[in-house]
């Protein structure tokens, strides 16, 4: 059942890391969830596996190309097992397991005021999306924590795919 994912694995790491890429910007631009620092940090993860992936599928194919397989495979593995921490770092910020980034710490109700927008006309500093502060949640997670997840299982196929192209030589 796996096996023609796994056959595929960079295309397919390529096309969830773009999917999982156009979500984050759906919240961001049609339900209005602004990210937070954490938020854009687990993006730049995607971003850099998307890019990988690409030169992956460029590099498998050229002469000599075949035998780096599984060793793509394994890098994409690191890349997802990174995003894995980065996504479960931010979870445990919102859920105040631990402290996050000073820059990116809660401070008010979350909400937008009369009196906020006319301190803001006056020239008040904007207080950013706060990182330790769920904005959306579903069956208990956040964001954040189904990030953490889908990212644990992309770092698992992908080392599922590596030992088959192991298993291919």
């Amino acid at each position: 059942m796996l096996n023609p994912i796994l056959d595929r694995w960079r295309l397919v790491a390529l096309l969830v890391s773009a999917g999982m890429l156009a979500t984050a910007h759906a919240f961001q631009t049609f339900g209005g969830y602004a990210p937070c620092a954490l938020c854009l940090r687990q993006r730049e993860v995607y971003w850099v596996a998307l890019g990988l992936a690409l030169v992956f599928m460029v590099l498998v194919r050229t002469p000599g190309g075949p035998r780096w397989r599984g060793a793509t495979c394994w890098v994409l593995a690191v890349v997802f097992l990174a995003g894995t921490g980065v996504a479960a770092y931010h979870a445990g910020v919102e859920w105040k397991w631990w402290s996050g980034p000073t820059t990116c710490a809660s401070g008010g109700s979350g909400g937008v005021s009369v009196a906020d927008m006319e301190a803001f006309l006056a020239g008040a500093k904007v207080r950013p999306p706060a990182c330790d502060e769920a904005a959306w949640v579903m069956a208990g997670l956040s964001m954040a924590g189904w990030n953490a997840l889908v990212s644990l299982a992309l770092a698992v196929l992908s080392v599922l795919a590596a030992l088959r192209e192991r298993a291919k030589l």
